[in-house]
């Protein structure tokens, strides 16, 4: 239902791993709406009571993997890959050496063409084909591919892809059609390449009644002293703040979430004090120190509910105008989303990133993403599931940035190596929260950033219902800590990967 059917490769890992283990049942195939037409004039898909039908189970209708019109829902994507028919494991990376298994039952892989290519930071830099590997129903066999150790840069991640694709048409599918997919990152030893701090200029701080106020190259900000947040950044005189970047525990609930049938466990799956967490949080303490002459620390203690040790942000401020933000709390109890959220006139629409993609991922739903460089339109990015929830996330995320149409925005990257979830609205939360319908969703003036280090997965074993695997709760009683950057860009710095190669130091 909804954004959902989360850890489905769980279950084939098992169907596959045991004999006496078969399955399954994806309930339902199709989301079960009707075309309508609001007040408005706006099209929308209709579900119980949309025609004053009483009573009704509201939206339980909607529940498949693909919309009324056929058109994907993200859950679709998963299917795809989960069910491939083609499995490829690593054997010795380096060497390019892989295991192709053909879990196909009668056909053999001769009619399959396999391309590959090593990215760095998600950039195609050696790329090939193979044809005529022949592997029997059933069978495996091992390849070599020809990689070529590249010439090391600091800061990368390599990654091989091989792709299995339709050599000739089919009745169901043209030729090039993609029916599988791997993708490792190959072990190759990482540089670390050293941040000119020396070469950067003084960093001015002036302690103001009601904010901390810095300067440095083309830069502005103010935290403050009150909100203990991030109020105002300005990059080379661009306002890249709408509203303050502040933190953030809460989602749009999914269908799942509300657990909304009675199956005899009926019940949120989260706590929903979450909701006003950030809103109610209390500054306990704030205050600088300056580390050197172009670095300054800003400390700040908040006092939240569900917590009974402080939730800290710590901003490290360098005068280039990177701000390296640590967040970290000790929930008391289970969290569903931990995470900070600002919002950034919407001119700057173009989100870009390095991660998974490039449809939508889940905590237990990114199988079906590939780690690649993306870009793309708000609009676009976001999904409008039948009825609005919580939607449009990338997941393993190593940077990201939002640009308008000068090419100038916010760049955002992991620094802590946790790597972070991402999404981007033209709404708000709460917008988001009380739409029924995609029709109640307005175009605001602003878009919603979400810079988070995780939020719980979507589960998928019960429909409405968030049978969450352990792996996927964000659970109480346990530390949690994720460090990123932001600062401003502009396409006279490079490109993006450029940037996110010059890490700066934490110190």
């Amino acid at each position: 239902m909804g954004n959902s059917l989360g850890n489905f490769q769980e279950f084939m890992d098992v169907f596959e791993k045991y004999p006496n283990a078969a399955g399954g049942f994806i309930w339902d195939f199709i989301d079960q709406g009707l075309r309508k037409v609001s007040k408005n004039g706006e099209e929308f898909w209709a579900y119980g009571g949309d025609y004053g039908d009483e009573p009704n189970d509201s939206n339980f209708c909607i529940n498949g993997i693909v919309l009324p019109d056929r058109k994907p829902n993200p859950s679709l994507y998963e299917v795809k890959k989960v069910y491939q028919d083609i499995k490829l494991y690593p054997v010795n990376l380096l060497e390019g050496r892989l295991l192709i298994h053909n879990k196909f039952n009668f056909i053999s892989l001769g009619d399959i063409k396999f391309n590959w290519d090593l990215t760095a930071n998600g950039k195609i830099i050696q790329d090939g084909t193979m044809e005529n590997i022949e592997v029997e129903p059933g069978k495996q066999k091992e390849i070599v591919i020809p990689l070529q150790k590249p010439n090391m840069e600091p800061n990368t991640e390599y990654h091989l892809k091989i792709i299995a694709s339709l050599k000739n048409s089919v009745k169901w599918a043209e030729e090039g059609h993609i029916i599988a997919w791997d993708q490792f990152k190959v072990p190759y030893e990482s540089l670390k390449e050293s941040y000119p701090l020396e070469d950067l200029p003084e960093i001015v701080i002036d302690d103001l009644k009601e904010n901390y106020e810095l300067k440095g190259k083309d830069f502005k900000l103010k935290i403050g002293k009150r909100t203990g947040v991030l109020e105002d950044y300005i990059y080379k005189n661009v306002e890249l703040l709408n509203t303050p970047l502040v933190p953030n525990f809460w989602r749009a609930p999914t269908d799942n979430d509300l657990g909304k049938i009675d199956f005899g466990k009926s019940a949120p799956s989260f706590d929903l004090s979450w909701k006003d967490t950030s809103k109610n949080r209390t500054l306990e303490d704030i205050s600088f120190k300056k580390v050197n002459l172009n670095t300054i620390k800003v400390f700040v203690c908040f006092k939240v509910n569900n917590s009974e040790e402080d939730l800290t942000l710590t901003y490290t401020i360098h005068s280039d105008g990177n701000i390296i933000i640590t967040c970290s709390i000790i929930p008391s109890i289970n969290m569903i989303r931990f995470g900070m959220q600002l919002t950034i006139q919407n001119d700057f629409d173009q989100l870009t990133w390095f991660g998974r993609g490039p449809h939508e991922t889940m905590l237990d739903r990114k199988t079906s993403g590939a780690i690649g460089i993306y870009s793309g339109k708000v609009d676009e990015l976001i999904h409008n599931y039948v009825k609005p929830q919580e939607n449009g996330n990338r997941t393993d995320v190593r940077w990201a940035v939002l640009t308008n149409e000068e090419d100038i925005g916010l760049f955002i990257s992991d620094i802590g190596g946790t790597h972070l979830s991402i999404s981007a609205w033209p709404y708000s939360l709460e917008d988001l929260e009380s739409a029924s319908h995609t029709f109640d969703l307005p175009k605001r003036d602003f878009n919603t950033l979400n810079i988070d280090y995780k939020q719980q997965g979507v589960g998928g074993d019960i429909p409405a219902l968030a049978v969450l695997h352990k792996k996927y709760i964000l659970k109480g009683d346990l530390e949690y800590s994720y460090t990123f950057r932001i600062r401003g860009y502009s396409k006279d710095e490079g490109d993006f990967n450029s940037l996110f190669k010059k890490v700066p130091p934490l110190e």
